[in-house]
């Protein structure tokens, strides 16, 4: 739009605004002068009124309906298919649906279908037969010819059919209410915006109208990466870790071995989180070596095939080969247990936590997927018992703002006892299991060369889960992959897990 016309706007929007009924135009779409200009540019030409405070205004939305191409055609010939269709029937008795299609084309099915359903056609064989004497009334197009002229129907049944027909879509009418604003006039006065060096020299600065400054508006805001909502979660767990002395684990390595994965943490070799369903297994290589701690993979040998330090152990014969083939670990646990194994060198009280990815075979729906993250805590000391992870977890989970914790009893192969931790949220009303605890197995530990009395407390719960409740997230695959909005990433505040149920 040139400068002429947007200057012309702006004095007939002055001039209308003047001569309506109490200074106000209350819809631009209902003002005949108005109407037909597009919402964009009349938008501009109203911010630039509004930015000189003669104006004041606010947008108004409106949903309406916009015939398809398909509904134009059909008020373009002034009937609709159905109609077609009865029409030829009345016209040629005896038609057949093969003589009908070879007439109409196309329209000819949904015409014939259209009219089955009203019951003004029946068949008998492939012959069509009229149920209906004359043409009856085509009130589709008469509901066609209304939209098209208001923007929608009365009968709210009738618009939801011809939406299921597709032929008509929704389309969002704005429009605009403008009042006079502080410095209201019928002539525009262009205002300076900065002072030149000519404007002191001649002195006439002082006879100018400046363009006030705005500091209430935000500059342009650069472009820039943004963190996603799992890393801002992340990054709050990491923070909570570190203020009740944790230090962070390694936990950068996705591949391991079913020693470290499974056998070390007393899983059995038959149990069937170690199936090929459950777990994902490489193929090159397919195999590791053996660890250099010949001892310790000797202990868990005999841990798994007869038993060891107080326990009777699976009593099963334990293979090497299923020990070191490859896996994409299914946990951090398994970093866990390579930290408590170098702990063993030199035995004493730690905490440690790690939050990373694991991969399980999973059939990937809203809940699940075939990766996610685990947060993992650990806690060595000597002589602690389960009375002091049920404090800690009281503790740890009370910097989240969640409170009234209850446990039940549960079974994991390398912990016990173990606990299910539940917690209410209030939003759900109900009990959620928000995570898994327990004390780790001696014959687990003192394979490693630990002291009997050196005890540790182990917990974990996934990522995913607090952030889907703290971003108001149904479906897992609207927060990792492909169906991931960026709008989404960047617009999402930090995360204060205080606040999370």
């Amino acid at each position: 739009m040139s400068s002429s016309s947007t200057d012309k706007l702006q004095l007939e929007i002055l001039q209308i605004l003047n001569d309506s009924k109490d200074g106000i135009i209350s819809n631009t779409l209902e003002d005949p002068k108005l109407k037909s200009i597009d919402s964009n540019t009349l938008q501009a030409v109203l911010t630039s009124l509004w930015s000189k405070e003669m104006i004041k205004f606010e947008k108004l939305e409106f949903d309406k309906w916009s015939l398809t191409k398909e509904s134009e055609s059909f008020i373009a010939k002034g009937f609709t298919p159905e109609i077609e269709v009865v029409n030829e029937v009345l016209n040629n008795k005896g038609i057949t649906i093969k003589e009908l299609q070879g007439k109409l084309g196309a329209s000819a099915n949904v015409g014939q279908g259209k009219a089955f359903k009203n019951k003004w056609l029946s068949k008998d064989k492939d012959v069509l037969i009229a149920q209906v004497e004359t043409l009856p009334e085509d009130t589709v197009l008469n509901e066609l010819k209304e939209i098209k002229e208001k923007g929608t129907l009365q009968d709210a049944k009738e618009l939801t059919e011809l939406k299921k027909r597709k032929l008509i879509t929704p389309v969002k009418i704005i429009g605009y209410k403008v009042i006079k604003g502080d410095k209201f006039a019928l002539e525009i006065v262009n205002l300076e915006t900065d002072i030149t060096s000519d404007m002191i020299l001649n002195s006439n600065w002082k006879d100018l109208k400046f363009k006030p400054y705005n500091f209430n508006s935000e500059g342009f805001f650069p472009q820039s990466g943004a963190l996603h909502p799992l890393n801002k979660v992340r990054e709050e767990f990491r923070q909570i870790f570190f203020s009740m002395g944790f230090q962070e684990m390694p936990s950068n390595q996705y591949v391991e071995t079913g020693f470290w994965n499974f056998d070390t943490l007393f899983v059995p070799q038959q149990h069937p989180a170690r199936d090929l369903q459950d777990t994902f297994y490489l193929k090159d290589p397919l195999k590791a070596k053996k660890p250099e701690d010949e001892e310790y993979w000797k202990n868990i040998q005999q841990v798994h095939q007869q038993g060891k330090y107080g326990s009777i152990g699976y009593r099963y014969p334990w293979k090497e080969e299923e020990s070191l083939r490859m896996v994409l670990r299914t946990h951090t646990t398994a970093i866990s247990s390579k930290m408590l194994h170098d702990l063993a060198k030199d035995p004493k009280p730690c905490r440690l936590f790690s939050i990373d990815r694991v991969f399980r075979n999973e059939a990937v729906d809203a809940t699940h997927l075939a990766e996610f993250h685990q947060v993992e805590g650990v806690i060595a000391g000597y002589d602690i018992t389960l009375g002091d992870l049920i404090g800690f977890m009281d503790d740890f989970f009370g910097k989240m703002g969640v409170d009234n914790l209850r446990f039940k009893a549960a079974y994991n192969p390398y912990t016990e006892p173990s606990m299910e931790i539940f917690a209410y949220h209030k939003g759900l009303g109900k009990w959620v299991e928000i995570g898994n605890s327990g004390m780790f197995r001696p014959e687990m530990l003192e394979s490693m060369g630990l002291p009997k009395n050196l005890r540790v407390l182990g917990w974990g719960l996934s990522l995913e889960r607090p952030t889907m409740i703290k971003y108001g997230v149904s479906n897992i695959r609207e927060l990792l992959g492909h169906k991931v909005s960026l709008d989404f990433i960047e617009t999402n505040p930090a995360a204060r897990l205080d606040e999370l149920l």
